[in-house]
């Protein structure tokens, strides 16, 4: 302070190990500064700021850490009018002895996520799902003890989840929300009592049943999945009871109706709709046989010609992801190794194994740019998954720590991303998606 008119600075050979952003500000009239042969292994941000007549830095003598605290010495360098004299990494070692100066702020992955707990609300679950219902976000959770569908409602105000309202069943396993024709409906499947549908009043402010999903083909409901397919609303319900049948069920502008009967007597446990080729698919997943694709087909409106997944038996469920035009599916096995498989043009083929002893969900989630797999357990940790494009194959990321985990849902609100993970024996936990630049 107090120099104002200092034009040349010289602190070399002074073993200094460190400097703050501070330390040289109101030199303004400074023209060269040497900081040669200290002990410096990195700079802090923004130190040079403010010294706009600077023509000369000398930083040699230095054994810089190459990393993302020096990212911005990097880009600042090769931006700077002034002249900075040959500098180089002394670590890590992949970047020994490499001359900063003509590194690139490209170099350096600086950018990482992570799930942080927000909240935990102190209930078992099943299912979670989201969906936006007259400009408000919300959730629904199923919680088969309790028999009861709960709604959160995002408070705008407030930052968080705030109870809306329920829908009290019996041993619900799903509550699956569908909006047609901007009226909101309620896909309540239940162990016992049978399955309902129920509409949202908005007037009355509550929800009614208006309709009961046949109980001789639906006895013991596993999932539930909606899909629409020539601008017409359908939904799926897997059946896991030897007696029950998997259904899909068609939107005929009153409500929902038997449409088709798929997979007699196999014990389904999850069904996923995708397209391949542009064409409608179903997998079904069973606890007797391997998974089975099914084909639409327009002449007949029929889901048809259904055709195995090899060498997998006792998959669970079957989730699906895209990465640019590829295909992958996640298959889930408690018993023996998940799979992640990749479409080949004619069939699903192998393509990364990820040991799962205890798993009931392995699912796939993208969050902006981030592709995750998320696989539970239901005796260690949940074990988080990033998928890395230059591999090509997931890798591992984070373990959280969940009890029965059964479901994982993303729910985007108020340019936030949360993660909610349901559990069948513990608290259903709500976790924050972060993005922490490690340069800044």
């Amino acid at each position: 302070m107090g120099l104002p008119h200092l034009e040349y600075l010289f602190i070399e050979n002074n073993n200094i190990k460190s400097l703050s952003n501070t330390s040289f500000r109101g030199l303004k009239s400074l023209i060269h500064l040497s900081l040669a042969n200290n002990n410096l292994q990195t700079l802090p941000k923004d130190i040079f700021k403010g010294l706009d007549s600077l023509t000369n830095v000398d930083l040699r003598g230095n054994a810089f850490k190459c990393d993302c605290k020096l990212k911005w010495l990097v880009a600042w360098v090769s931006r700077t009018n002034a002249t900075v004299e040959d500098i180089y990494c002394e670590s890590p070692p992949e970047y020994k002895k490499r001359k900063i100066n003509s590194l690139s702020p490209n170099e350096f992955d600086c950018i990482i996520t992570e799930f942080v707990v927000f909240r935990k609300l102190p209930y078992q679950s099943l299912s979670v799902d989201t969906f936006s219902f007259e400009n408000d976000e919300f959730v629904v959770i199923a919680q088969p003890f309790t028999g009861k569908c709960i709604f959160l409602q995002w408070d705008h105000v407030e930052g968080t989840f705030r109870n809306f309202d329920n829908i009290t069943g019996t041993s619900v396993v799903v509550c699956k929300p569908v909006i047609v024709e901007r009226n909101l409906y309620i896909i309540v499947a239940q162990l016992f009592g049978g399955s309902h549908i129920y509409k949202r009043d908005v007037n009355a402010n509550k929800f009614t049943k208006i309709q009961d999903i046949e109980i001789l083909k639906i006895r013991k409901p596993n999932d539930i999945e909606i899909f629409t397919m020539a601008k017409e609303w359908y939904f799926a319900i897997a059946d896991s009871s030897k007696a029950g049948i998997t259904t899909v069920y068609k939107w005929n502008g009153i409500g929902f109706y038997s449409d088709q009967s798929l997979h007699e007597w196999y014990r389904d446990t999850d069904v996923e709709y995708l397209e391949i080729a542009g064409k409608p698919h179903l997998i079904l997943s069973s606890s007797s046989q391997h998974p089975v694709i099914y084909q639409w087909n327009k002449g007949t409106n029929k889901f048809v010609d259904p055709v195995d997944i090899p060498d997998m038996e006792d998959v669970y469920a079957v989730k699906h992801f895209t990465v640019k035009d590829d295909i992958y599916v996640c298959l889930t096995r408690f018993i023996g190794d998940s799979k992640v498989m990749k479409w080949g043009g004619s069939k699903f083929l192998d393509l990364q194994r990820m040991p799962s002893r205890g798993s009931m969900v392995f699912q796939p989630l993208q969050i902006k740019n981030y592709q995750y797999a998320i696989l539970g357990s239901d005796y260690s940790f949940t074990q988080v998954y990033f998928w890395e494009a230059g591999k090509a194959k997931f890798v591992k990321f984070q373990e959280l720590n969940i009890q029965a985990p059964r479901s994982f849902t993303h729910v985007f609100v108020d340019k936030q991303d949360f993660l909610f993970a349901s559990s069948f024996k513990g608290n259903t936990v709500i976790y924050k998606h972060i993005i922490v630049d490690l340069s800044a």
